[in-house]
């Protein structure tokens, strides 16, 4: 259990040993999209793998919609999500879990961080952090112009302020298994990272950690582009007194120009794939083969590729992918 220096409530602590003791005796994967829109090739692919390192592993595979960012979200996003997971044969343990369904639980750790006095307000402005930014192509960093400030937590100006955790001078850590070791410096490369924004959503960071202690996944699935992101949700699984899973941050898929593929940009989803005529068996045989499990042009079922490949397969073909 985690110790009580955590200033959790007992049930929440419950909650988290709850989770340990889940990854402790059975593995337990997840794959969290966003109702922004349509999943496209990418987010299908990523879909796949975490499906598959679950299923190998003789483990479960949750869904959890992260749908915090009532703004973003879009109507009939999730049901078109659902729907296309299940065409494809990437079935799911449970009923999805919505993020925006635990707000209270995110809420309620928020609390106790600051009652132990790891959180401060923040009154910096979007465009006085621009003006401070990193150059194009590196990491920002927060450069802590709030962090002894004597700042109040209510409405100043007509605005209140965000509420960033602090964090030591010292590495950030997590096991990971695919892409670059997972370590960050988190004075130099991370900074303070907001935990509830100054509109009073909370962030992505905060709920993320949460919900993979809570929830006792054992590993995460998702794109390499999120890799910075695990520093700051290791940090908060730090303050909770918790380890992190271990993290599969696998390939983007990129279009002929070398660019991501996003939803933004209409990149090609279950409904244009299927408009030009391949069925579930070719789109999995379309997937796979983007990851040289499969020959191009191959058509199978999510089963039938499981029934052919191990973990270790897998993870040496996402190693070996730029």
């Amino acid at each position: 259990m985690p110790p009580a220096s955590t200033g959790l409530p007992s049930h929440l602590q419950g909650l988290i040993a709850t989770g340990e003791q889940q990854r402790s005796r059975h593995h337990r994967g997840r794959f969290a999209p966003s109702p922004t829109g349509p999943l496209h090739r990418g987010n299908l692919r990523t879909a796949l793998v975490a499906w598959l390192e679950a299923r190998l592993q003789g483990g479960e595979l949750l869904l959890r919609i992260d749908d915090l960012d009532t703004r973003r979200n879009r109507a009939g996003a999730e049901e078109a999500i659902l729907a296309d997971l299940r065409w494809l044969g990437l079935h799911w343990d449970g009923p999805p879990v919505r993020q925006s369904e635990r707000t209270g639980l995110y809420a309620t750790v928020l609390s106790a961080l600051r009652r132990r006095g790891l959180l401060y307000p923040c009154r910096c402005s979007r465009r006085l952090l621009a003006d401070v930014s990193a150059p194009q192509g590196a990491v920002s960093v927060y450069p802590g112009f709030c962090r002894t400030r004597a700042h109040g937590w209510g409405v100043e100006n007509g605005r209140l302020p965000s509420w960033r955790l602090r964090l030591q001078d010292a590495p950030l850590c997590w096991p990971e298994a695919i892409a670059a070791p997972g370590r960050l410096e988190a004075a130099r490369q991370v900074g303070d990272v907001v935990l509830r924004r100054a509109d009073g959503f909370l962030a992505y960071h905060l709920a993320t950690a949460v919900d993979e202690l809570a929830l006792g996944i054992t590993t995460v699935v998702r794109g390499e582009d999120l890799w910075a992101a695990t520093a700051p949700q290791v940090a908060v699984m730090q303050c909770l007194g918790a380890t992190p899973p271990t993290y599969w941050h696998v390939p983007l898929w990129r279009d002929d120009r070398g660019e991501r593929l996003a939803k933004r940009s209409g990149a090609e989803g279950v409904a244009g794939l299927r408009a030009q005529g391949l069925d579930a068996a070719a789109v999995i045989g379309l997937l796979a083969a983007s990851l040289g499990l499969v020959p191009a042009g191959s058509r199978l079922s999510a089963a039938e590729l499981l029934q052919n490949l191990s973990n270790a397969a897998l993870k040496r073909r996402l190693c070996g992918k730029a």
